[in-house]
């Protein structure tokens, strides 16, 4: 039987429902920090999700991938199949929401220049202390692509060695060795993360499957040499080999989505070297003064399709923060300068300034800002005109909080953020003579949108229960308009909208079970789009699904088991690149529900067994019509222990 949205609604109010002996793990207070002033979750002027390491040990998850898709109110599948480099969206932004969407990492940003999407592959789950997605806010703070919110990761050193190591069928296999030590003046911590799978489809001719291998390993240290002072520095590098089958029809799919259709299948290679340095130092009571530095050098290769691209990023920061009374203040200066070379060199330039207040009173919590933000291309091709293109962008954002008492706030947010076009954008690839031809498509106009948010907050010892609505206003929405079957231009979406309801819970039912539900409603229109003549106006826009559910529950058996179980379904939406809604294949539902138990042998070594897809649902990525890319298709399984001294 389909899952239907009815049932997560009754679940929410069941749930509110329960009795009040349930205890107050969820009374800890949860801290969020994306304006870069630490506050309780309570008292923030924006919405927010926010998943704690607890959260994470819970999940039995084993990647940043299936965590986020098994926890979060994010609309998240793997590009094409590859689950490092997923396309991630929130509110209503589609199969380019990836791009309105920045990820960083204890402040470094994922966010690539061109179409390839964050390699969150490339950061181990063991690292993370706390992920916090904030909703449509994030524009002073992050400029460029911050139109739907962010994704911000923090890592944190943990004292002691642990060693994990897992395997499965098809191949699955994995390991990951960490250690930490922490110090009143110094902290340093390591880790090295293994993972392979053999593939799910059958093999191609050269006896290959759609398998995968990553390995990933990361340094960090923190030096505190005099008081309110801190020194930090960190580096790691990941190496991801993967294959993705080639795509099915519908009728392929519906016989065996795991087939071979007769082509190789397409190889791709990822690597990633970065270090960063930072330093923080507390002045007096009033004032503190932060810098930080990241560099990375990435590569992505497609043996078949040489040569590769080579990217280097390089990112500063400087910043100031004033404190006085109930008054925070914000200010600094950010740069992001983006190299990519193939076949030429293309680079992208952010220059930003930006400034963020914050009022506090007993009740009350106020904030505003502002960024002014430079953005510059260059393209030198190998022969022929180089080219240049510079923006000058301006973001903003209010907010406001009002304790209505101990458990219930209210907040409203106003947003006005930009993204950037990819430099991918500037050209197209006309494929309709039989052989490639790849032209500059001309420079196209940054996507301006306006969000407005409003939302309250219940938290008690039982409960944090959390709903918001939105609605966008955006201009200049960057998309791909397909003249022919196999050609077309980027281009921008003259006017759209979006809006929605999110709810988010977790609840205490009882002193051993807990449950957690994310719940969102999105629409996004097309209001005008002038390029495609008036047959896009009203439609809806391809790759968002209207509902999303995810719903858990966390059982804890007898003093040292834990049984989690989640279900995600989201709904049918229309495929990509059908903008005027009228092809007769759709993006199906999907789900997945995912079982894991762990146990807790001694002090020292736990161990645990883990099914994904338990009711073995056939899923798969809708490119156009007839084309479909098959992900979590079938059922598996998997068995692991972990070590801990």
């Amino acid at each position: 039987m389909p899952f239907r949205p009815s049932l997560a609604v009754g679940t929410a109010l069941s749930l509110l429902a329960a009795p009040a002996s349930a205890q107050s793990s969820l009374s800890e207070p949860i801290v969020v920090s994306a304006t870069r002033i630490d506050m309780h979750d309570q008292d923030a002027p924006y919405a927010s999700e926010v998943h704690t390491r607890s959260d994470i040990e819970r999940s039995g998850a084993h990647s940043l991938f299936d965590y986020l898709a098994q926890q979060s109110s994010l609309q998240i599948s793997p590009s094409y199949g590859n689950r490092y480099t997923p396309q991630i969206s929130m509110r209503g932004y589609g199969n380019d929401g990836f791009q309105n969407l920045v990820i960083s990492v204890d402040g470094r940003r994922l966010n690539n220049i061109d179409s390839i999407p964050q390699l969150i592959g490339s950061i181990s789950l063991s690292d993370i202390e706390r992920i916090e997605i904030t909703k449509g806010s994030g524009a002073v703070m992050f400029g460029d692509g911050a139109t739907a919110g962010t994704i911000q990761i923090y890592t944190k050193p943990r004292s002691g060695v642990s060693l994990e190591t897992y395997a499965g069928d098809h191949g699955q296999r994995g390991a990951i060795a960490s250690a930490g030590l922490v110090r009143e003046r110094f902290d340093l911590s390591a880790t090295l993360d293994h993972s392979h799978v053999n593939g799910f489809s059958s093999p191609d001719p050269t006896g290959h499957r759609d398998q995968s291998e990553a390995n990933t390993w990361r340094v960090a240290g923190a030096l505190k040499p005099v008081e309110g002072l801190r020194l930090d520095m960190e580096a790691g590098a990941s190496h991801i080999d993967t294959r993705y089958p080639n795509p099915l029809t519908q009728a392929q799919f519906n016989a065996n989505p795991g087939m071979y259709t007769g082509d190789p299948y397409i190889q791709q290679k990822l690597q990633s070297d970065h270090w960063s340095l930072g330093a923080e130092y507390r002045v007096n009571r009033q004032w503190k003064l932060s810098a930080r530095h990241h560099d990375e050098d990435k590569s992505s290769l497609f043996p078949s399709f040489p040569p590769a691209a080579q990217y280097r990023y390089v990112s500063n920061e400087v910043a100031a923060q004033y404190q006085h009374d109930a008054m925070i203040l914000n200010a600094g200066y950010q740069n992001f300068d983006g190299q990519r070379t193939q076949s030429g060199s293309t680079t992208k330039h952010n220059r930003g300034l930006f400034l963020q207040g914050q009022y506090m009173l007993e009740a009350l919590t106020l904030s505003a800002g502002i960024r002014r933000e430079e953005v510059t291309y260059r393209h030198s091709p190998l022969s022929g005109q180089s080219l240049q293109s510079e923006q000058r962008l301006t973001s903003w954002e209010l907010g406001a909080n009002h304790r209505l008492s101990p458990q219930l706030a209210l907040f409203a947010n106003y947003s006005d953020a930009f993204v950037t076009p990819d430099v991918d954008r500037f050209f197209f690839t006309d494929w309709s003579s039989g052989s490639p031809v790849t032209a500059f498509n001309g420079f196209i106009e940054p996507a301006k949108a306006r969000t407005l948010t409003v939302g309250a907050n219940h938290q008690t010892a039982r409960h944090r229960l959390k709903l918001s609505a939105f609605y966008a206003k955006l201009s200049n929405e960057i998309y791909y308009f397909e003249t022919g079957p196999f050609s077309g231009i980027n281009t921008n979406i003259d006017q759209s909208h979006k809006y929605g309801l999110e709810l988010q819970d977790r609840v205490q039912i009882t002193p051993r079970l807990s449950g957690h539900i994310n719940y969102a409603w999105t629409r996004a229109i097309i209001d005008r789009e002038n390029d495609g003549g008036g047959a896009f106006d009203g439609k809806e826009l391809p790759g968002v699904s209207r509902h999303s559910v995810v719903l858990g529950l966390n059982l804890r058996v007898a003093e040292r088991g834990n049984l989690h179980l989640s279900h995600t379904w989201r709904s049918s939406t229309w495929a990509a690149g059908d903008f005027d809604n009228n092809n007769a294949q759709r993006q199906k539902a999907f789900q997945s529900t995912d079982l894991t138990y762990r146990h807790q042998l001694d002090k020292h070594l736990d161990m645990y067994v883990g099914v994904s897809n338990l009711l073995d649902r056939k899923n798969g990525i809708w490119v156009r019509d007839d084309a479909i890319y098959p992900v979590q298709f079938e059922r598996t399984w998997r068995l692991g222990a972990r070590v801990q001294f």
